[in-house]
């Protein structure tokens, strides 16, 4: 009996804290919306994490408050991440996620945008976002504006495309392997040498062609 009312008030102080959790969230939700509210498309509170739309020309402003101000102290650059969508007008999708270690707070930051739109680089804001912004220009090809070393991170300086792009084909475009002529590593288009099979699906007790072949064959050697 003691357990289940250790439980109980286990499972209480869990509900507070998440109640509590969402409550501050709210009262953040509507300090942004007061100071920036022309720069804000739509916010939103899901999973106990406060989401904010915006537009490309609006992220190095909202970054810039979100970690200078005094009340939010979003001071931690967690991560950027990236989503394609090809089927959409605005195909790409970048996403900053935020934390504030003082106020125990998650922020995440959400802009789409079309292939071709540059996006400001957050790194005099965040130094961290170097590696972040080259791993998202390597993976997906998003190019980054003023940014100090913009150049592939994770694949080799040579290689074609965007692995992460939905239309990036699984075997790729190129291959590297050791020239033993040139005796060193070279670049080729992709090639599958394995040829299509054909399969003979003769019944089993009369055999497969090949195999009246060989018969034949070899009566013929005989004669």
């Amino acid at each position: 009996m003691e357990f289940f009312n250790f439980r109980k008030k286990l499972e209480e102080k869990g509900i507070f804290k998440d109640n509590l959790m969402v409550d501050n969230l709210i009262k953040v939700e509507k300090l942004i919306n007061s100071e920036l509210s022309s720069k804000i498309l739509a916010s939103e509170i899901k999973f106990s994490e406060l989401l904010l739309k915006i537009s490309v020309n609006e992220i190095s402003d909202v970054i810039l408050f979100l970690k200078s101000d005094k009340r939010l102290k979003f001071k931690q650059l967690i991560d950027i991440a990236a989503v394609d969508y090809p089927n959409e007008e605005k195909r790409f999708e970048l996403v900053y996620l935020l934390l504030s270690l003082e106020n125990n707070q998650r922020v995440k930051v959400s802009v789409k945008f079309e292939p071709n739109e540059k996006i400001p680089s957050i790194t005099k804001v965040y130094p961290s976002a170097n590696w972040m912004e080259r791993e998202v220009f390597d993976m997906y090809g998003i190019k980054f504006i003023n940014h100090p070393d913009l150049r592939r991170i994770l694949t080799d300086y040579n290689f074609k495309g965007h692995p992460l792009r939905k239309d990036f084909p699984l075997t790729g475009f190129n291959e590297v392997r050791y020239s033993e002529k040139e005796k060193k590593v070279i670049y080729e288009p992709v090639k599958l040498e394995q040829n299509y099979r054909n399969f003979d699906f003769s019944s089993p007790w009369e055999g497969t062609n090949y195999q009246k072949q060989i018969k034949k064959s070899e009566k013929n050697e005989k004669n």
